[in-house]
């Protein structure tokens, strides 16, 4: 009992400063954000303050804010022929959620449905288990012809772009 009564302080002091370190931010952890990013608008991009502990990749706070969209506004994602292959049609945010089913950065699917990541997001996307990971799909209110693939495990998301069933 004594242990208990001394372990319990303990815990609760360090659960304090760990949420202290990253100011109530987490991220990842099986946590879905409820929608995606606000269009930008065509902002000027201002980077992000990095909070130590968080993922250099763009990544969604547990608070629902879209850390690094912004930012990537103007990054080239341009593409000749949006939609070239279609329009994804398999079901957008937390009510869809896809376990990846094999693949790479290059050619990934689930459920029938296949997806490529930006070239400008490959560096994004290297700790993702594209035989295992669940991700959701956003839209992208910036970027036509581009989807914003969002894994629930690490938090991260990368454009992807659609290339059929």
């Amino acid at each position: 009992m004594k242990l208990l009564a001394r372990a319990l302080p303990l815990s609760l002091i360090l659960s304090v400063s760990l949420w202290a370190q990253h100011g109530g931010h987490a991220v990842g952890g099986g946590f879905i954000p409820k929608h995606g990013p606000p269009p930008s608008h065509g902002a000027p991009a201002r980077p992000a303050e990095h909070i130590q502990g968080h993922p250099e990749a763009p990544h969604v706070h547990h608070d629902g804010t879209w850390v690094g969209h912004e930012e990537r506004a103007g990054v080239n994602y341009h593409l000749d022929h949006p939609w070239a292959h279609g329009h994804f049609t398999g079901g957008f945010g937390r009510g869809h959620v896809w376990h990846l089913a094999g693949g790479g950065p290059s050619r990934f699917w689930f459920g029938g449905f296949y997806f490529s990541v930006a070239p400008f997001d490959l560096g994004f996307c290297g700790d993702w288990n594209w035989g295992g990971d669940d991700i959701v799909i956003y839209e992208d209110p910036d970027h036509d012809g581009w989807y914003l693939a969002y894994n629930v495990r690490l938090g991260t998301y990368v454009h992807v772009e659609y290339l059929g069933t």
